[in-house]
């Protein structure tokens, strides 16, 4: 049977939409840059990792699906084929300290439905 390894975002600043990602997500982080990766990317022309064209993020037990941020050339155009779909206890505090990152509201009723920075759609549900 399958499971989901990777959630991929294609973006146009990995980095800071990376950063928005893992705050957002209860115990995610953006994986650690050690020097070897540093090299690497030195190595692809890329001065530091606020320039990686991929950008990981990750829990940090290993135990649910690791998003990676692509750098792409186009905007989003259109609505999301797919989106993530988010609960939490509080929704009203929940709602306010996403603003507070960056989000912003795109449907108030049943199901709240925002974007991130980049206006990639996601919901925010009671749970």
């Amino acid at each position: 049977m399958a499971r989901i390894r990777d959630v991929v975002v294609d973006c146009r600043h990995p980095a800071s939409l990376a950063r928005f990602w893992a705050a957002v997500l209860d115990g995610y982080d953006v994986a650690p840059y050690d020097d070897t990766e540093l090299e690497r990317l030195r190595g692809i022309g890329v001065d530091g990792p606020e320039d990686d064209p991929s950008v990981l993020v990750e829990p940090p037990d290993g135990g649910g699906p690791r998003m990676f941020f692509n750098a792409v050339p186009e905007h989003k155009i259109v609505k999301n084929r797919l989106h993530l779909d988010l609960d939490a206890d509080d929704v009203a505090g929940e709602l306010t300290r996403l603003l507070g990152l960056g989000a912003t509201v795109i449907a108030d009723g049943e199901d709240m439905v925002l974007a991130d920075p980049e206006g990639n759609e996601f919901c925010l549900l009671a749970r």
